[in-house]
């Protein structure tokens, strides 16, 4: 049985040379710390791929919202406004995919 889930924003990145990664990262973890409107937030760096496939990107952010009211709440945060000038400063190249998602299955 197919349901709709919640709203999810999923950013993959790949970073300009020499920038501190780990510093952006802890920035966004202390960004959805502060915002209620975050329901789940996680985040990792791709080991697997072939450069091939991967082309040039290696992190992936994924944040989960309640609902699509709740990300633009998220948006409109004068925290993530800040955040996202800094952020994109640091980025080469981006692919951001924001979605009401269809649960499948769900977590056991």
């Amino acid at each position: 049985m197919l349901a709709m889930g919640e709203f999810k924003h999923f950013v993959i990145v790949k970073f300009k040379e020499g920038v501190a990664v780990d510093e952006l990262t802890k920035g966004m973890e202390k960004l959805v710390s502060e915002i209620d409107a975050v329901k789940a937030f996680e985040w990792g760096r791709d080991i697997e791929s072939l450069d091939v496939l991967r082309q040039g990107f290696t992190h992936a952010f994924l944040m989960t919202f309640n609902k699509k009211e709740d990300f633009a709440a998220f948006q409109s945060h004068p925290n993530h406004v800040e955040f996202s000038t800094t952020f994109s400063a640091a980025i080469e190249n981006i692919v951001l995919l924001d979605f009401p998602s269809t649960l499948v299955k769900a977590p056991a």
